[in-house]
């Protein structure tokens, strides 16, 4: 099984190096320090949540395809309230 992985650095002051992975087809999140370490949550994650799918006889997802992209909002373009 494969699932996309999105990585995003965590910005608080307390958790330098920290980066969130986001699981978006499993709708899940953790943590991990670097991208190494947030990677490691999200496998270990995604393990224990499809294992505990498999024991209660739930269907488990499967990804069809992943796509990630950014979406560039020039600052003339946000009006302040």
């Amino acid at each position: 099984m494969r699932y996309t992985v999105i990585l995003e650095p965590i910005n608080e002051d307390d958790k330098p190096g920290w980066y969130y992975a986001h699981i978006p087809s499993l709708d899940l999140t953790t943590h991990g320090l670097g991208l190494e370490g947030a990677m490691e949550a999200a496998r270990d994650l995604i393990i224990g949540w499809i294992s505990e799918l498999r024991s209660s006889g739930k269907e488990i997802p499967v990804e069809k395809q992943g796509f990630v992209s950014q979406i560039e909002i020039p600052e003339d373009a946000i009006h302040a309230a």
